[in-house]
């Protein structure tokens, strides 16, 4: 089991990005969480990271803290939650929003989430219950420091409405959440996070 990856960012396109270490490339899958914290591309990064092993492929998933990886792995403990979908829960929302939502029995907010149904959202109230801190008690995912350290490859739009396809939404419904909150200059991550903050509301 590979617990941790530290090297040179040398390419994110959320919900993927690339990690050399020691002349190898590890393609790594990570919640939106984890890409704003990033610094930019070349810079220095450690990730925690998640390996799954199946009969077709190797997976690695990579989290900024431990917090967050922790919360991954009890995510995809919950029957008919899986790493895709415990991915988008934490493009979502960071671990003490989580918690919170856990503790106040809020299904509402789960429910925005792309992949989370009622039967889904009520299941993991239940069983996220005793596996999760009390809100106050999780250190929170820092955010936002490092953003303007990013240059994007083609147009922030375009690559914003693929991460969040690839995070579980409709295309139509990814473009439209992008061309609502765009701005002018607005980088691809800070689309993404603004897209993410209106699906919630």
């Amino acid at each position: 089991m590979i617990g941790w990856l530290s090297g040179r960012l040398r390419a994110k396109h959320p919900p993927l990005l690339l990690l050399e270490v020691h002349g190898v490339g590890y393609e790594v899958e990570a919640p939106m969480t984890t890409f704003y914290d990033l610094p930019g591309i070349g810079e220095a990064v450690t990730l925690f990271t998640h390996q799954v092993v199946r009969e077709d492929a190797q997976q690695l998933y990579g989290f900024a803290g431990e917090t967050e990886r922790n919360l991954f792995r009890q995510l995809i403990r919950v029957s008919g939650v899986g790493p895709k979908l415990a991915l988008a829960i934490l493009s979502g929302m960071d671990a003490e929003q989580f918690g919170r939502c856990v503790f106040d029995g809020d299904s509402t907010s789960l429910v925005r989430l792309p992949g989370v149904g009622k039967k889904t959202a009520e299941r993991l109230l239940i069983e996220m219950r005793d596996r999760v801190e009390k809100p106050g008690q999780a250190a929170p995912i820092a955010t936002g420091s490092v953003m303007a350290g990013f240059a994007p490859t083609g147009d922030p739009q375009s690559e914003a409405a693929s991460a969040l396809v690839a995070l579980g939404y409709k295309p139509a419904e990814a473009v439209q959440r992008i061309r609502a909150v765009a701005r002018d200059g607005m980088i691809c991550e800070e689309l993404i996070r603004s897209a993410l903050q209106s699906l919630g509301k």
